[in-house]
This record gives structure tokens, C-alpha cells and sequence, in this order.
């Protein structure tokens, strides 16, 4: 049971924002758009185990994430280990990096940096070990973090890029309506999870094999307790129905 039983939502936020008490890693709403089940033996229960693919993925984020390797590049900057918050998302953590592209002139979407002349718009990029995953967990992250800044630097990002090493490109993400209120709702329900303490049940599936967690896990277990109550069910079925 975590600290937060007893306790609900509205005693966490002032006026639709989270108390710094509540604050949640951002990193944790990829985990959660792929396995609630996941993020909830991480961030609830505290179980982690590493394997290969975590490993990888450490050592990626270790070659992105130095903040002494700030550039400059014309009409480009980058900053790298940029920490960011979410007062509306409830998320704090920090964007492996973020482009700042110089505009002409001033608009809704451009900021100011101090020490430096010009109007910049902001650009968050995430960099991830794999590939282009067949479903939005990579992109609600990169959305969460530019959700963060935007709140932050009181600007509007339209566009952020996720990073593949594997396939060595950038895919572009365009910060669409949906994809705000699908990180929204993602978000909001990583609190309700974390504030009742309860560990979503096992769902088996294909991805279960390559998830370092697999083991505390036990996911086919789950699976064959599906496939016991369904037979005892079948046959009191069967039984009441002679």
C-alpha cells in the first residue's frame, strides 16, 4: 500500500495543478501506454530488473544526456538534459534534448532565451533505442514532455521528433489534439493508479517475452487463472442448464 491511500485527487491538485508531492516521472507514462501492469510494478510496487534491451536503452540516453554538451549551430541551439514539469499533467522529469530554432520575428509559438538575441520556437527530441514502435507509447512521452515546456515557457509546440538508433532517423510527430488528450488521460490515470496503490491484473501478449520484468511479473500465470475460471464456469453452466 502507498502513501497516498486515503487520500484523492482533488487534495493533490490546486485549481487543476499538481502539488509538488504528487509530481510523478514523466518517463513513467511511456511504461504506462504500454503496460499499465508494467508501470505499476515500477513506480507502485518498486520492482525493476534489468536485461538487455534496458541496458541498451541506459546507454543511449548516457551518450544524449550530458549537459555540458550545449551547441550552437546559426538559427540552431540544442540543449541537452533539459529538466521540464507538467503542473497540469502532474510529471516532472527531464527531455533528452530540445532544439531551439531561430524565427524572424515573434509569434505565439517562439521564445525568448536569456543571454541570447532573437526569437527561438522550441522543439522537443526524444531519443529511443529501438524502432518505430506500432503503437503511440514513444509519442505520448515526447507529447508529455512538450506539454511541460510549453507550461514552463508559456509557448505552443506543434511539432516535437523521436530519435530511432536502430534505424539511425527522426520521425517527426505532429502534437495533434488527440495525441494531448490521449497523454492527458494517460496521466490522469498514473495518479488514480499510484494514489489507490493497485497493481493492474496480468495481460500475456507477444511483448511480454522481450519486458524485463516478465519474471516478478508472471504473466502467463495470469493466463492459465483466465483459462481455470473459464472452464469452471463452463461447467456449472453445464450443470445448471440439465
Amino acid at each position: 500500500m502507498n502513501r497516498w491511500t486515503g487520500w484523492n485527487l482533488t487534495s493533490l491538485m490546486v485549481r487543476n495543478n499538481y502539488l509538488d508531492d504528487a509530481l510523478l516521472p514523466l518517463s513513467g507514462i511511456q511504461h504506462f501506454a504500454f503496460c499499465e501492469r508494467q508501470w505499476a510494478l515500477i513506480h507502485v510496487e518498486q520492482v525493476w530488473q534489468e536485461n538487455l534491451l534496458t541496458v541498451e536503452g541506459r546507454h543511449v540516453h548516457e551518450r544524449v544526456d550530458d549537459p555540458f554538451c550545449d551547441e550552437s549551430r546559426g538559427d540552431l541551439r540544442i540543449v541537452r538534459s533539459v529538466p521540464v514539469l507538467s503542473r497540469s499533467l502532474g510529471l516532472q522529469g527531464v527531455a533528452d534534448l530540445v532544439e531551439f530554432h531561430r524565427v524572424k520575428t515573434s509569434s505565439p509559438n517562439s521564445v525568448q532565451l536569456p543571454g541570447v538575441v532573437g526569437s527561438w520556437v522550441p522543439r522537443p527530441v526524444e531519443f529511443k533505442r529501438g524502432k518505430p514502435k506500432p503503437d503511440s507509447r514513444d509519442e505520448v512521452q515526447l507529447c508529455a514532455q512538450a506539454i511541460s515546456i510549453e507550461e514552463m515557457m508559456n509557448t505552443h509546440i506543434t511539432h516535437g521528433d523521436l530519435y530511432y538508433w536502430q534505424t539511425r532517423r527522426k520521425q517527426v510527430v505532429e502534437l495533434t489534439d488527440s495525441l494531448r488528450n490521449r497523454t492527458k488521460e494517460l496521466a490522469a490515470r498514473m495518479h488514480a493508479c499510484f494514489i489507490t496503490g493497485a497493481t493492474p491484473a496480468a495481460i500475456y501478449s507477444k511483448s511480454c517475452s522481450n519486458c524485463s520484468l516478465k519474471e516478478p511479473c508472471q504473466p502467463k500465470l495470469a493466463r492459465k487463472r483466465h483459462s481455470v475460471s473459464a472452464y469452471i464456469k463452463s461447467v456449472l453452466d453445464q450443470e445448471e442448464s440439465k
